[in-house]
């Protein structure tokens, strides 16, 4: 268990930088070129962000993604950050709860509630993890801390190098049919930035799974992040594939034409950004690193400054746009542009 816990540690520590971004992979999110309407016909005023997600409505179209629990500095985040979903009217996603299952005396550092009592709050387990616990224990898991939606993450490529990391990862796609159809609360399954192709999200639909946080590739690679803490022949295959993956841009559409919802995260970090993800199908965007960086150099002012620009970008391009509620963006005019062009065939 103290290894779990140090992990959440360094994991913190590491995503308070940006030592850990991508190097060449980008979210392709810049390819997507919104084109403006001089004669919008709208008041900005008149723009509703909110949007409807996995039961609940969030007055804008945004989530503080899932980074951390475990640790007490793990439960400082998750209170800081949870409140600040709370008062904005946004969801809330917990980092991987196996230090909790695992130790249950950690409980406390995801029980986000009292600072967070009508929050979508999100869940987190490894689909590996999953696979060995009863549907039973999983539904209390999430239960213990009055997740909405359980988040069942896949991380093949950051385990391949975390120090002692899974390396068996068969009977994953059944054990997400099995808890679609167990489990008392939605599923959601989510990468962990490497992001969503074609074939999975097919096949996620297919196992029955409605909603999928695609966490593409081009923000925190946490293929990078476990290379920072491994060992030298661990922390070389890291080094080789700190850009692999399926960029967030074209995750999304993946995802939409799948029949997924999706939940765009993995590189957004403006308002610009969320338009562009939402333009492409996206229910909703999720901010993660961005935010923390935010609250540890500015405390709660910074973090809410960050978060007043992202939604002024938002509400700005929505009304550029003609776009008086999100999803009036999917059928914005726009151009798709170079690498994100190719992805998309």
């Amino acid at each position: 268990m103290a290894d779990i816990g140090q992990r959440k540690v360094d994991h913190l520590e590491l995503c308070a930088t940006d030592d850990v971004a991508f190097r060449g992979r980008t979210t392709l999110l810049e390819c997507v070129q919104l084109v403006h309407q001089s004669l919008p016909e709208l008041a900005e005023d008149e723009i509703d962000t909110s949007v409807s997600l996995l039961g609940k409505r969030l007055r804008a179209p945004l989530l503080i993604a899932a980074m951390t629990g475990g640790s007490e500095p793990s439960a400082d985040v998750n209170r800081e950050l949870s409140a600040i979903a709370e008062a904005r009217g946004y969801g809330f996603g917990l980092g991987s709860q196996r230090a909790m299952q695992r130790s249950p005396e950690t409980a406390w550092t995801y029980e986000v509630r009292k600072h967070a009592p009508t929050t979508l709050v999100l869940g987190n387990v490894g689909v590996v993890q999953a696979r060995e616990m009863a549907s039973d224990v999983l539904a209390k898991l999430a239960a213990d801390i009055g997740a909405d939606a359980l988040c069942v993450h896949m991380n093949p490529a950051m385990e391949l190098i975390q120090p002692g990391g899974d390396r068996d990862f068969r009977g994953c796609a059944q054990t997400l049919a099995r808890l679609v159809r167990e489990l008392p609360l939605p599923v959601v399954a989510k990468e962990t930035g490497n992001g969503i192709s074609a074939q999975v999200a097919a096949q996620l639909r297919q196992l029955g799974v409605e909603v999928v946080d695609v966490s593409g590739a081009g923000g925190t690679s946490w293929v990078g992040v476990e290379a920072l803490r491994a060992a030298q022949e661990e922390r070389a295959l890291g080094e080789a594939l700190w850009d692999w993956g399926v960029p967030t841009a074209a995750s999304v559409v993946y995802a939409a034409r799948a029949g997924l919802v999706p939940i765009a995260t993995g590189g957004i970090r403006s308002g610009l950004d969320v338009a562009r993800a939402l333009a492409l199908g996206a229910r909703a965007a999720g901010i993660a690193r961005p935010v923390l960086q935010a609250l540890k150099s500015g405390g709660r002012a910074g973090a809410d400054a960050f978060l007043d620009r992202v939604e002024r970008e938002l509400r700005a391009v929505m009304l550029l746009c003609g776009a008086r509620r999100p999803s009036e963006l999917t059928r914005a005019e726009r151009i798709i542009t170079g690498e994100l062009r190719d992805w998309l065939g």
